[in-house]
């Protein structure tokens, strides 16, 4: 059986975290995470598809090249993207100064930022946090992490669940941020995620793309795919339980609770989109493979116009047949069923006399449900955005102010 349980980044045994003001952003706001593993951790991450990779990334990729970590550092405020040579020197610095001050190696730290693109990191500052980080590790410090990791996020994103494994108890554990910036195959939002469970390195990386496609890949708040985008997780093995490979029965409990921890956080940064009132989820059925059902599910919560209708309390299913109709998935126009809610809107691709009233009371919901059957297979997929709204403009007209 798997619960969801409280604790976030540092619910599963053997990790510890905490965040503080380094003083990178204004009004003193805590904007240096970390989270350290207390015993070697095997570990994997995902990146941006943005050809402008951040610095972090990159430096993150170089030190997962033997697949083990002990650490996460992560700054909000400025991105280190955009910066070229220096950025990757202070990538390389931001973890020298973590790994110096938590006494490991500095190929064992996962390095990643957020923020404002094109501006240097202010070392001074963040080669201070990093000892003052260290000093205030602790079991119940996820929390402070998750907060540090925010930057237009208005609340702070965290996960965990627990799972057997034969006769052991596996927990895993998760923190993320996003808020803008946001579109399918990840966005500026970044994930951080702990497990005490033994499982390999290669089943580890396939456990985490599988599941990073069937979340965070299917979430949208403004179309715009992030330079920084990284999931990484970290396994420790303090749980004891038999080693998990490619080839464990059990495998698919262990998928099974990453999937759940991932999928909560991406609804979450869904939900938080920037300006966002409402939480946008579409459900596309009846595709013939699922490649067309998640194409067909991300173009309708990514449609503008689809999101502004949402915004509007306008039952405007013509848009979201207009957002299948580019998607690129393969169907036939006159099979497709459009539901708002449990509305039926459009039938055989026309639309129906329908109760507007009914629609508007599920439009005014704080999550939107829209389904669509293709009417072609058995493929379906799920995908989560927001509306669109005037305070989205606001907040990113003057972003770097």
């Amino acid at each position: 059986m798997i619960q969801l349980i409280s604790g976030g980044v540092t619910a599963a045994q053997g990790f510890l975290a905490s965040g503080v003001s380094a003083g990178i952003r204004r009004k003193g706001r805590i904007d240096f995470a970390l989270v350290y593993s207390t015993k070697p951790a095997v570990a994997a991450a995902v990146y941006t598809q943005n050809k402008f990779k951040a610095a972090p990334l990159k430096v993150t990729e170089q030190h997962l090249a033997n697949g083990m970590a002990k650490a996460f550092v992560i700054n909000s405020g400025i991105a280190n993207a955009g910066m070229g040579q220096l950025g990757l020197e202070q990538a390389q610095q931001m973890a020298q100064a973590t790994a110096h001050a938590l006494d490991i190696d500095e190929n064992d730290v996962i390095v990643a930022s957020t923020g404002v693109i094109g501006m240097p990191l202010p070392m001074d500052k963040i080669v201070a946090a990093a000892p003052k980080g260290a000093a205030l590790l602790v079991a119940d410090g996820g929390h402070q992490a998750a907060e540090a990791i925010m930057t237009t996020d208005t609340v702070a994103k965290e996960a965990a669940v627990s799972l057997a494994i034969g006769n052991k108890t596996v927990t895993i554990g998760a923190m993320a941020k996003g808020s803008g910036m946001i579109h399918p195959n990840m966005a500026t939002m970044l994930a951080f995620i702990t497990t005490d469970a033994v499982i390999d390195s290669a089943a580890l990386e396939n456990a985490l793309k599988h599941c990073v496609s069937q979340s965070f890949n299917m979430i949208s708040v403004d179309g715009d795919t992030s330079t920084n985008d990284m999931v990484a997780i970290m396994a420790n093995g303090t749980a004891e339980n038999e080693l998990l490979t490619k080839d464990s029965e059990e495998l698919a409990i262990f998928i099974e609770g990453l999937q759940i921890v991932c999928t909560t956080l991406a609804k979450a940064i869904a939900a938080d989109g920037e300006g966002a009132t409402k939480l946008i989820e579409a459900t596309v059925s009846g595709a013939v493979n699922e490649e067309d059902a998640r194409l067909a599910a991300k173009a309708v919560v990514s449609s503008s116009l689809v999101k502004a209708a949402v915004f509007g309390e306008d039952a405007n299913w013509g848009r979201i047949a207009c957002a299948l109709g580019y998607s690129g998935a393969e169907f036939d126009p006159d099979r497709v069923a459009i539901f708002i809610g449990d509305v039926p809107v459009a039938k055989d691709g026309m639309g129906l006399a329908f109760d507007e009233e009914k629609a508007s009371v599920v439009l005014k919901e704080k999550t939107v449900s829209i389904k669509v059957s293709l009417g072609m297979g058995d493929y379906s997929a799920t995908a989560w955005g927001c509306d669109l709204t005037y305070d989205y403009v606001k907040i990113n007209a003057d972003y770097r102010s």
